[in-house]
């Protein structure tokens, strides 16, 4: 076995899927629709093997740690595009094409009556390329270089209808507080560069302990803290943590495919992987990680409460994703690196079920995403029913799913950690075990299960049942269509074999993989990762957890015994009482808690004090800039003093007559002013 990968190889892993964003967005109308799906298909296919063999080399010892290009050298510093393949990149490159290419496929039929079919197909080949870069780059330049470009993509694709005001808000608005975490981000590079002297990965780690020994300049913060917290910031805008998930539930504007694509394996993941990949870093603060783990531990309970009151189907799984991506968070802020991407690869799997099985249903309910307009579904749509309930079964985490797996590995390695904010975290984590379950299955329920609400008025409240009652005042309709019912029924293979497909990862991907990549040696696998970061001699919650791991099997077992599970359950239990037994009992809760339930509603009232202090500040400043700084200082003081040379040139202008015997008659006039101020100043 070669102990270096062929670079040609790793080369078309991402140049496959840039080729056919590129012929489907250039050459759309020449190839035409079949034309565009096809070259994508192929491109990210094509990706997903080569991955797949990359994987497979690396696991028998192959890494490969070079520089594929110099884009240009200034001084000693040079800027090149290179590649890092090792363990956990290979493990990414999979899991990214794989749910790439599910995404890909099912784009077919869920996106079959659309306009700018061409387009969107271009748009997610060039998502998956941007992802790619991201997480092979083998140094910083590159990495940012991915980092900004999956941030470009996502604005196109969630203002992928861009006619529609909403749209439009919603990608402006994930454009916008993505810039804010990548300041930071770009703030904490800036700092390893300018005191570790490099952007290779390697060379900055290498001198990780000298960075953990200075402080900042002017202050006594030390100052791999303080650029380990800059890092964080960006993940935390392109991951959406608190408080910079805000963009996240609007991004549902974008049609589904685009939804699972960002929320299962690229966009929100990439912060969680940059944290990984700098995790020799990240061990050398201890504030720094227990920074992470209460963002973590806060995104992962609050952000479960409010998929409580959604009745939005995407919005629902949307904040789910928040509180798992709040779990993964956690597990980095405790040293659990290998934990956290394994739930990464779990959540990848099951979390793109879950999206792509509500775009199921958003199709068999006639494009209406309402909950409370839907119900019995079960019986129309038993291909998407199964895998949204092997979906929902791995999400919370019931026994020898995937999830179970790598949520309670999570929690084990939370409990065992002594670090700063660690007790609180794992208080949250637990806790979000019960809010989890009582959300998932509260969709769950309204959607397959009761009665059959589509052949009834739409809600009042839903934005379907708005524009009927709309259109009913206005004489133009009824109100709802009473003479026609529109019954569900089951998706196209196109949309069905892939959930298919990602059912069976939801399954067993867990009690696969929990061994190698937590207790055995498969993150030895690195040329950049260190073995003190997964034995623990710093932080020691993984290698004690490892103590008490006896196989899947009888972790499986053992998990009856424990808190978790139970909690799960009930959170099962009370939303079939509440939403099957007795469906009147939602509308009393929220009542009887008022104040609470509008805190949910409006999302803790963030979008408001964003919209408030910080979009009227920035439009404050913005007019202070423009009333002081452009009518005041540049109109009045620069084009003040423009006008004054003006009028100074235009009564000088008098005096230019062209008249010999003026110029004469005036110099006269001069040497006897002169003559007279000499002859004073002598006489004095």
């Amino acid at each position: 076995m070669a102990t270096t990968l062929n670079e040609t190889l790793l080369l078309a892993v991402p140049l496959a899927p840039l080729a056919g964003s590129l012929i489907a967005g250039l050459f759309g109308k020449t190839v035409g629709r079949a034309g565009a799906h096809t070259v994508t298909i192929l491109g990210v296919a094509i990706a997903f093997v080569l991955s797949c063999i990359t994987l497979f080399d690396v696991m028998n010892g192959a890494s490969f740690n070079a520089t594929v290009y110099e884009w240009m050298s200034v001084g000693g510093l040079k800027f090149e595009v290179g590649f890092l393949i090792d363990s956990l990149t290979a493990l990414m490159m999979v899991v990214v094409t794989f749910v790439s290419l599910m995404v890909h496929i099912y784009t077919i039929g869920y996106m079959a009556d659309e306009e700018g079919y061409q387009r969107f197909f271009s748009y997610i080949a060039l998502f998956t390329f941007s992802m790619l870069m991201l997480v092979m780059s083998n140094n910083f330049l590159q990495l940012f270089f991915g980092w900004e470009a999956v941030g470009l993509v996502s604005y196109l694709l969630i203002g992928f209808y861009f006619k529609r005001e909403s749209a439009i808000y919603a990608n402006m608005k994930a454009f916008l507080v993505n810039r804010v975490g990548d300041f930071g981000f770009l703030l904490g590079i800036g700092l390893l560069l300018a005191y570790g002297g490099s952007l290779n990965y390697n060379d900055v780690f290498a001198k990780g302990h000298e960075l953990a020994a200075l402080t900042f300049p002017g202050t006594s913060w030390n100052l791999l803290t303080a650029a380990c917290i800059c890092l964080f910031v960006g993940a935390m805008g392109k991951s959406a943590q608190f408080p910079l998930h805000v963009w996240l539930p609007d991004s549902m504007e974008g049609p589904t495919p685009i939804s699972a694509l960002i929320h299962a394996a690229t966009m929100v993941t990439a912060g969680i992987f940059m944290v990984a990949r700098m995790s020799p870093l990240f061990e050398l603060s201890d504030a720094a990680l227990s920074f992470i783990v209460v963002i973590g531990a806060i995104t992962a309970l609050f952000m479960g409460f409010l998929g409580v009151v959604q009745n939005d189907i995407k919005r629902v799984v949307a904040y789910s994703t928040l509180s798992q991506l709040g779990y993964m968070t956690v597990a980095l802020g405790v040293s659990a690196y290998p934990v956290a991407i394994f739930h990464l690869m779990t959540h990848a799997f099951f979390k793109a079920l879950l999206f792509l099985g509500a775009g199921s249903v958003i199709i068999g309910m006639h494009h209406d995403q309402d909950m409370r307009n839907m119900g019995g579904l079960r019986k129309y749509m038993p291909i998407t029913w199964i895998t949204s309930l092997v979906g929902s079964l791995a999400l919370i985490g019931t026994p020898f799913f995937s999830g179970f797996y790598s949520k309670d590995s999570i929690i084990e390695a939370v409990k065992a950690s002594h670090l700063g904010g660690s007790g609180f975290a794992y208080f949250a984590v637990v806790a979000s075990v019960f809010v989890t379950a009582l959300y998932s299955f509260r969709m769950y329920f309204l959607v397959f299960h009761g009665e059959e609400r589509f052949r009834n008025p739409k809600h009042p409240e839903s934005p379907m049942g708005i524009e009927a009652a709309q259109a009913a005042h206005s004489g133009h309709g009824h109100g709802h269509d009473d003479h026609h019912v529109h019954v569900p029924h089951e998706s196209p293979w196109v949309i069905w074999v892939p959930l298919v497909l990602l059912a069976i990862p939801s399954v067993i991907s867990g009690a696969y993989a929990i061994q190698p990549l937590l207790y055995g040696g498969f993150f030895s696998h690195g040329v950049a990762f260190q073995d003190v970061i997964f034995i623990g001699q710093n932080h020691p919650a993984l290698a004690e957890i490892g103590e008490e791991f006896h196989g899947w099997a009888a972790m499986g077992a053992h998990a009856f015994s424990g808190l978790p599970v139970w909690l799960a359950l009930a959170g099962v239990i009370v939303a079939w009482f509440f939403y099957m037994k007795r469906p009147d009992l939602p509308a009393v809760v929220s009542r009887t808690f008022s104040p609470v339930y509008k805190l949910l509603a409006n999302a803790y009232y963030l979008d408001k004090i964003n919209e408030v202090v910080f979009a009227r500040g920035a439009v404050a400043i913005g007019r202070g800039l423009w009333k002081e700084g452009d009518v005041v200082v540049i109109d009045g003081v620069v084009n003040g003093s423009a006008k004054f040379i003006g009028w100074f040139a235009t009564v000088i202008r008098f005096l230019q007559s062209g008249y010999i015997y003026h110029y004469a008659f005036a110099m006269i006039i001069g040497m006897l002013g002169l003559l007279t101020l000499f002859v004073t100043l002598g006489g004095k």
